[in-house]
């Protein structure tokens, strides 16, 4: 299996997998992937109704760039990363674009 399957594989299946919890404190919330391989897109949604307020967050959304895994949004209190790499995404192969350009290098991640 070539990188870009194998890492558009493990998100897919980490973010179906994080789909399935439902969060105690947000009954009415649903949650939802989008997936689009042909782009290298890979989002996590939660949206409804709690109580008068309109939810919507992208909750976690990873991009597939020269073949590293770009994680650029995390709105949880999960070790992603530790958890992207526990499923075989090589830590060398990760990008935390969420972080400023400038400081990528001391994050022990790859930079670009």
């Amino acid at each position: 299996m070539d990188k870009l399957k194998k890492y558009q594989d493990i998100l897919v299946d980490y973010l179906s997998e994080y789909a399935k919890i439902k969060p105690a404190n947000l009954p009415n919330i649903e949650s939802s992937t989008i997936i689009d391989r042909e782009n290298n897109h890979f989002q996590l949604l939660q949206l409804g109704w709690q109580e008068e307020d309109y939810i919507f967050a992208v909750v976690l959304h990873f991009d597939i760039k020269d073949g590293k895994v770009w994680f650029q949004r995390n709105i949880t209190d999960r070790d992603v990363v530790d958890e992207l790499m526990e499923m075989g995404v090589e830590k060398q192969d990760i990008v935390l674009g969420f972080r400023y350009p400038k400081v990528r290098p001391y994050t022990g991640f790859a930079v670009a």
